[in-house]
C-alpha cells in the first residue's frame, strides 16, 4: 500500500528527517519518500491509517494539506 501526502511548512533536510522519522514510528509504516522541493511525502506500508499518518507528521510540527 502507498500514500501520497502534500504537507506544508518543510524547508530543509532537518524538516525532511523530521517527518521521516514520525512517520517510521507509525504501526505498518515500512518506508518514507520525501520530495521536498513539492512538498511532497509517499509512505509505503500495510495498513496505513490516514488519521495516524496525519498525527505524527502535525505532532512534528508540520501541517498535512492532503492524503491520497
Amino acid at each position: 500500500m502507498k500514500k501520497t501526502m502534500l504537507v506544508e511548512g518543510m524547508s530543509c533536510n532537518h524538516c525532511v528527517m523530521a517527518v521521516t522519522n514520525a512517520l517510521k514510528e507509525v504501526e505498518g509504516v515500512s518506508g518514507v519518500n520525501v520530495d521536498l522541493d513539492n512538498k511532497k511525502v509517499e509512505v509505503e506500508g500495510e495498513n496505513l491509517v490516514d488519521d495516524k499518518l496525519r498525527e505524527a507528521v502535525e505532532e512534528a510540527g508540520y501541517d498535512v494539506v492532503e492524503i491520497k
